[in-house]
């Protein structure tokens, strides 16, 4: 049936909101449910076109066929460089309109970008989706990026940026069914800020909700969705949940019973309005909470209100002519000038983190031979949300490039830091080869050596390994029944590319094999055929599954052992390269991670080093040749103790794209000067940290604003082929009222004194000199990337708004900017701060406490061993984590006195509550012994108190397994 022509949301000239109304109203129930998942189905009766949300654009267009590849969110997010993410998010844009004009109904507009979660802790297995540790920075790089990918139009979107993943999304192991605690401050001051800016200053239309639970509860029902980002910010696109996240409800977290359940409540209390899951089995659940009265048509309507508007706002239902956006085609696919914007990022994004005897920049009219060397020398890798590259220009090509161009061509040595291996099977005395086929398998065939296949091996760490068939340049992989050498990269949702490989226990230099996900490698005694297990095993659908984890074998499957192998080594990789390194006048030596082995969505870094292979082949050229350069191509920071104590120059990218080998050249070269600068603390250990999933950032001492230790990098750190000097830092005025004065105006001079022209990142910190509660030792406020001639100065000038130095104040429950006084610090980086300027601010002054009121048990002021999680009553609680822990309320005031003591608590009997003042070992004031034996039996108790009376600081000693909610003195 063709669309009618003249129905008010077809008109222009209406309202938008009228016009999105309109259109919502006509829908059927049937087609508000074909609605409500990522697939929109088409209703042709109103012209209303097929339609798919979520295309991943995280670094460039991806899924998709060939794009143009940027580097890293982790290298982007090193850039400190807000035009540069603008024009990059305009690219993507671009090339998202050219893929949705080659295939409207599968190439969507709305893009899954950009990630804007906290980078904690650098364990974190998608490190490199994210664009570091400070709320500041991720913001306003995340706004510029989705400043150019929505474009400046004021009425039409060029696409649709959606921030992932909210909130607290920090860990990988356990994140479909974990919770993770915070307390308000947390996230107030540090996990919302980061999402808070992008929806406020970038206009983010959309919004992915995160696997994990939030205080108990998935994040796809969490309250804050609405009551905060859509309330309080004002966000007026969509909220979309992660995939198969709403099922994992029941299946994953087992908060829920039912998908009607999981379906309702996510529309109704979790502000989603786009689900991303099985279609039927989510339109099947959505049928049935509307039949049993979960769910309201009037609730889809809301959602569909929120997607219909941002699809009004790309242009679907307009004219073309007036839409600037809806020309683009195919053609702006890989343009020219987005591979030359790639290349510069590339180089911006490097991070000069040494360079002693000025070693770098290299001169190659000056260099007879130069050894590459290294696992990360002759590859480009691109991780699990890249697009298919169109080319790549390895580090290799790169040098060879710089090399010839000075007349010097053939003058590089390459070694690749892998040994070149053969395979011997204990049990039947073959070697292993290749069978000939397509099939690839191997199987122990032959007792020469010489006939024997030889297999590049590369050492990933801790037991990661990859092997190379020199006969047809395959990886080996598995269909998880035999082992075959097939493969032409590596890259599917599992790496099945990836060997366990552990020296024999008893047997000298044997080994055994396990696959992927830990099944052992035997040999079939007749065929020699390398098999996984017993070979009977199904194999594993590559398909994607939010845990990761994927079934070995079941309870009742065999137990098999691994065979043993002789693991002869024909070219020894540190041999090869101590010999290359000794012929040349200098090393250049590659190191790092491939991103889908170690560390990759569902799966968290094991250790903040270097593989151990790795570090013995940089000690091992270094001893050859001490001229040499360490450059890190990796997804995350490094403990690089030993190359920092000894190496004289040491360069780190992220993993970078197409352009990768250019831009590392021009860098190392001098064509360009680094200026990149760190995203994230580099600790010198895992000792340094927390445990994993502490995501107290406050008390534990987390990022550079609360670390105390020293770091071997410090956030911010970069070096630069000059130098540059800090002159006076001047306040516009050093004395600001609260409310009526908005911003801190300050200026600061910068200028090269070096030889040669560079750029500068100029960082502006703040700090309380005196506050209630513990603030950061610092915090950034403001950054600009300038470009200086030799000898050339600039003002740098920075506007930051006063309410940056607020704190979230938990006994009222708002923002407060104290009274006090504030210091300016600018430089270079966070612990190279030579400029000083004393702020005063009229702010306020907190009061005491009045726990007369009724008090939130997690508005708490410091705690030991208690975690927050839900009350089933509304709201969190705060639960005793191993039977025994305490909260502390400071500075209360009691004018009357008090001498009842009323607490909303749940838990097992003969659980204990005391009150003891001034410190956890203070004098009792009172107690209080539960009787309910069910964890979310709320009830009020009370009890009689001693001792209560003038200004105290009160602390709840909580024992046995229980939780409390709120509490009251009287």
């Amino acid at each position: 049936m063709p669309a009618q022509t003249d129905y008010p949301f077809q008109n222009t000239s209406l309202p938008l909101e009228e016009r999105v109304r309109d259109l919502v109203s006509r829908f059927t129930l049937e087609e508000k449910v074909e609605l409500m998942v990522q697939y929109q189905a088409a209703v042709e009766r109103l012209g209303v076109k097929a339609y798919k949300h979520g295309t991943e654009a995280a670094h460039g267009m991806a899924w998709l066929g060939e794009a143009t590849g940027f580097p890293q969110p982790i290298g982007l997010g090193c850039t400190w460089d807000t035009e540069l993410m603008k024009r990059i998010g305009s690219v993507i844009g671009d090339e998202a309109r050219g893929f949705y004009r080659r295939n409207p109904e599968v190439n969507g507009l709305t893009l899954w970008a950009p990630t804007v979660d906290l980078e904690r802790d650098p364990r974190w297995g998608r490190t490199e989706e994210a664009y570091g540790e400070d709320p500041m920075l991720t913001g306003k790089l995340a706004s510029a990026l989705i400043q150019g990918i929505q474009g400046d139009h004021p009425v039409y979107l060029k696409a649709v940026a959606t921030l992932k993943h909210f909130i607290a999304n920090n860990n990988e192991v356990g994140r479909g069914d974990a919770s993770v605690s915070i307390d308000p401050r947390n996230m107030r001051e540090y996990y919302l800020k980061a999402f808070e800016i992008p929806f406020k200053e970038g206009g983010a239309q959309s919004m992915m909700t995160a696997y994990n639970a939030i205080n108990g509860v998935p994040a796809n029902l969490s309250p804050d969705v609405k009551a905060i980002v859509k309330d309080e910010w004002g966000m007026d696109g969509f909220v979309v949940s992660d995939a198969f996240d709403v099922t994992g409800t029941v299946r994953d977290h087992g908060y829920l019973d039912t998908y009607k359940e999981a379906v309702a409540r996510s529309v109704k209390e979790g502000g989603i309005d786009s689900i991303t899951d099985d279609s039927a089995v989510i339109k099947d659940a959505l049928n049935e909470a509307l039949r049993e009265g979960l769910l309201a048509e009037s609730d889809l309507d809301a959602a569909l209100t929120n997607t219909f508007r941002v699809r009004f706002r790309l242009g679907e239902f307009d004219p073309e002519e007036g839409n600037p956006y809806a020309a683009i085609d195919e053609s702006v696919i890989l343009r020219p000038e987005h591979a030359e914007l790639s290349r510069e990022a590339a180089r911006k994004a490097m991070v000069l983190l040494k360079n002693d005897r000025g070693l770098l920049p290299l001169n190659a009219d000056k260099l007879n031979k130069v050894a590459v060397i290294g696992p990360l020398a002759g590859m480009v890798y691109r991780d699990w949300y890249s697009g298919s590259l169109p080319y790549a220009v390895t580090p290799l090509q790169g040098i060879q490039e710089k090399l010839s161009g000075a007349g010097t061509n053939g003058k590089t040595s390459y070694s690749g830091g892998t040994d070149r291996i053969r395979l011997k099977s204990k049990k039947t005395g073959r070697y292993v080869r290749i069978q000939a086929g397509e099939e690839a398998a191997l199987a122990a065939t032959t007792e020469n050596a010489l006939d024997a296949s030889v297999f590049e091996m590369t050492d990933w760490g801790w037991g990661s390994h990859t092997l190379i068939s020199e006969d047809n340049g395959r990886y080996l992989t598995t269909d998880d029944k035999i082992i075959k050498a097939s493969s032409e990269q590596i890259w599917e949702w599992f790496t099945k590319e990836v060997f366990l490989i552990h020296p024999a226990e008893h047997e000298q230099g044997c080994v055994t094999f396990s696959t992927w996900n830990g099944t052992p490698v035997t040999v079939h005694a007749e065929s020699g055929q390398l098999l996984v297990g017993d070979g009977q095993a199904a194999e594993t659908a590559n398909e994607i599954n939010v845990a990761g984890a994927a079934e070995v074998s079941g309870e009742d499957a065999p137990i098999v052992h691994a065979d043993l192998f002789e693991l002869e080594i024909v070219t020894d990789k540190l041999q090869t390269a101590k010999e290359a390194a000794a012929e040349a006048d200098l090393a250049v030596v590659f190191v790092g991670n491939h991103p889908l082995i170690n560390g990759k969505e569902t799966i968290d870094r094991p250790d903040i080093t270097l593989p151990e292979s790795q570090e013995k082949l940089i000690q091992e050229v270094y001893a050859a040749n001490p001229n040499t350069v360490v450059v890190v191509v990796g997804s995350y920071p490094y403990a690089l103790n030993w190359v920092d104590a000894n190496v004289p120059s040491v360069l780190y990218t992220s993993h970078a794209g197409q352009e990768l080998g250019h831009a590392l050249a021009d860098v190392l070269f001098g064509d360009t000067n680094p200026a990149g600068r760190l995203n994230m603390t580099w600790y010198k250990s895992v000792d340094q940290l927390p445990e994993f999933m502490d995501y107290d950032v406050i008390k534990h001492g987390r990022t550079y604003q609360y670390f105390e230790g020293k770091a071997l990098y410090p956030f911010g750190h970069g070096l630069s082929y000059t130098s540059f000097r800090y002159d006076g830092l001047q306040l516009a005025k050093e004395k600001l009222t609260a409310g009526t004065d908005q911003t801190v105006r300050l200026i600061c001079r910068v200028t090269n004194i070096g030889e040669v022209a560079g750029e500068e990142v100029v960082q502006l910190y703040g700090r309380a000199n005196q506050s209630r509660v513990k603030r950061p030792r610092k915090q950034l406020l403001g950054f600009r990337r300038v470009m200086l001639q030799p000898g050339e100065t600039a003002d740098v000038s920075f506007e930051v708004p006063l309410d940056q130095l607020a704190i979230w104040d938990v006994t009222r429950e708002r923002y407060c900017i104290e009274t006090g006084t504030y210091m300016m610090m600018a430089g270079a980086f966070s612990e190279n701060l030579p400029l000083t300027a004393e702020l005063v601010v009229d702010g306020e002054t907190i009061p005491p406490r009045d726990l007369t009121q009724s008090t939130k048990a997690i508005n708490y002021d410091d705690y030991e061993g208690v975690l927050i999680g839900e009350c089933t009553e509304g709201g969190s609680a705060v639960i005793v984590k191993d039977q025994s822990g305490w909260i502390a309320f400071r500075d209360a005031k009691f004018e009357d006195g008090a001498d009842t003591l009323r607490i909303r608590a749940a838990g097992a009997a003969d659980a204990v509550v005391e009150v003891r003042l001034d410190h956890p070992e203070g004098l009792p004031a009172g107690r209080i012994t539960l009787t309910s034996g069910d964890p979310q039996k709320w009830q009020d108790y009370t009890c009689k108190l001693s001792g209560i009376h003038g200004s105290l600081n009160v602390y709840f000693i909580l024992k046995g397994n229980l939780a409390i909610s709120q509490f009251q003195f009287a």
